[in-house]
Order: C-alpha cells, then structure tokens, then sequence
C-alpha cells in the first residue's frame, strides 16, 4: 500500500521555504496518496533547545500545517517523540548501519563544522533516526529536496542491509517522491545562500506569522541592484537577488519564471517589491490569521496530536513487532 511520510524540525520561524517547498506541495499529495506528516521534535534536540521554546514550536509546526491546508482527519499529524517506536526501531538499525555509511554523510560535517569532537552523537547518527522514521511504517514515498536525497540513500541502504541480514524481504525499499520542480527560495539579505531559520537577520526571511506590514517592510530592505528588472531569464544568472524576488512571484502567481520576467521587466525594484508584497500578502494573510488562530486554541491542538499519535502508534506497532520478531526480541 503506498503511504507518503514527511516531517519538520519545530525550531520555529517556519519561512516561505519551508512552504513553497514543502508544506504546499503536501497539500496537493494528500488529494493523491495517504499521508502521515510529523513534527520531528527529537531531530529538533540534536542541538540545545530551550525546553519552552521547543514546546510552543511543536505547537506552532502543527498549527502550520493545519492552517496550510493539511487535513489531519485526513493526514494523521502528530510529534514523533509520542510516537515510542521511532526511537526503539532508530536503536535496532544503528546495530545494522555501518559507521563507513554515517562517515559519508555530508550535513554532519556542515554542521558539526571543525568541533566535530564536540559535537553530540545525535548529531552523527541522526540519519539513523531518520531511516527509522520512514521504515517504522513502511513509508514507499518519500518527498525529497536536494539535500535530503542521501539520507534516503541512507535508509533504502540501510533497509537492504537488514533484508539481506535476516534473508526475507521485510522492509519496503521506500522511493523518492519528485514533485514538480519547487521553487527554490533564497536570503532576502543574500541571493548565494538559502533562507533559513537558523540565519541570524530577521531580515532575511519572511515568515509564515508575519503580518502585511512586516511583509512590505522586510521585502523593502530586500538586497537588490541599482538596473530595472531584466527582459529575459538569462540576464538573472548575474543578478541572484533580482532571480529570488522574480522567483517568488513566480510562485506565488503560479506562473513560469519567464512569466513573470516578463511580466515584470523594465520595472524598478521600488515598484516590483510592491507588486510582489501585495501577490504574497493576498496569499499569506489567511495563513498567518489561521496559524494565530489555532495557537489560541491548544486544547484543539492537542487532540489533533494525540489523534495523530494514535494512529501512527497503530501502523507502527504491527512493524516494530515484526522486526522484533525477526531478530529474536520479545514482541508485546
């Protein structure tokens, strides 16, 4: 049976790349395929987290998804570390997950950095976790960007191993899901690096909670050059700031790049980053009112999350027991 899983960290600040390429796209596979979306919270801790913040995020992840249009009558939502099984089953792979295969994976090094000797070891073998949380309900898709397609290497790897190990086909080998290519969404403050939580300048997202005045304003400071806006697509691979906003619009008008280049060229940034506050306000405001709204609510918040649990419980318990059952551990 197909089922898509996916998740996000809940380190608040969820920003218009988490949603363009993302949490949008979930909505549309919904209509399309079962689902079961997570609020990773233990891949949260992999570095320190105050212990409140973490809480109110968790609520502010699932509100998120809510408010964009995830159904969680329709797609259970819940918080993985409710869910005991993604723990147990991460410990049982990690004793089938060469270190050769961790040593390869790339985002412990960008992470860690050059204090890889104090770096935690969550950190190192999070992509374990990660395996776990595909395989703990035999997920068969897997919506992917670039820089997570090892870590599902990672777990079709990983689930091989086990498969070969024990000589029966238990776990799925789950597959990339390829969505329509999703916009890629830049800094506001600089058109080289992604937007990002994690980046110290408020300035340099939007976030899904900013009202239409915070909107204008960070989309007014955006970086920008001194020329009017290009005729064609060509001339944005020397203009990355001028790419990001063009890009935007783009999405948020679902329209073509070249559309919107069109559509836009020989304008001054003055006048498109109007344009383009009033596209992403129109779309944005009922989003951020929803969001807001649902944290007034947490009582509601917590019943779609213990329904959530629930039911991932319930698919994972027939799989943990049957891994269990393979490797000669008690089952309940």
């Amino acid at each position: 049976m197909t089922l898509v899983f996916s998740g996000i960290q809940p380190t608040g600040n969820l920003h218009l790349g988490n949603y363009l390429g993302a949490i949008r796209q979930w909505v549309t596979l919904q209509q399309q395929y079962p689902c079961l979306f997570c609020v990773v919270d233990l891949h949260a801790i992999t570095v320190p987290q105050d212990p409140a913040a973490l809480r109110q995020h968790i609520y502010e992840t699932a509100a998120t998804y809510i408010a964009c249009g995830i159904n969680p009558e329709k797609s259970p939502i819940y918080a993985q570390s409710t869910v005991a099984g993604h723990a147990e089953l991460a410990w049982i792979l990690s004793c089938h997950a060469p270190l050769g295969w961790l040593n390869r994976m790339t985002q412990f090094k960008e992470k860690a950095g050059k204090d890889k000797e104090k770096a935690v070891l969550g950190l190192y073998s999070y992509p374990v976790l990660m395996a776990a949380d595909i395989l703990l309900f035999q997920a068969t898709h897997i919506p992917v960007g670039e820089d997570q397609k090892q870590h599902l290497e990672l777990a079709r790897d990983i689930a091989g191993a086990f498969n070969r190990h024990y000589a029966q086909e238990f776990f799925t080998l789950p597959e990339p899901l390829i969505l329509p290519q999703a916009a890629r969404i830049m800094s506001l403050r600089d058109g080289t690096k992604k937007m990002s939580k994690s980046d110290p300048s408020d300035y340099s997202r939007i976030t899904l909670t900013d009202d239409a005045d915070t909107i204008r304003l960070k989309l007014r400071k955006a970086k920008t050059d001194p020329l009017p806006l290009p005729e064609t697509v060509a001339e944005l691979e020397e203009r990355l700031e001028a790419k990001n906003l063009l890009t935007l619009y783009a999405a948020f008008k679902e329209v073509t790049l070249a559309d919107a280049v069109t559509a836009q060229a020989g304008n001054t940034f003055a006048v498109f980053k109007d344009t383009l506050a009033d596209v992403m306000i129109e779309h944005l405001a009922p989003i951020s009112t929803e969001i807001k709204r649902l944290l007034g609510d947490v009582a509601f918040l917590d019943t779609v999350l213990q329904k959530g649990q629930q039911a991932a419980s319930a698919r994972a318990a027939g799989v943990l027991n049957g891994v269990k059952e393979i490797i000669g551990l008690p089952t309940l």
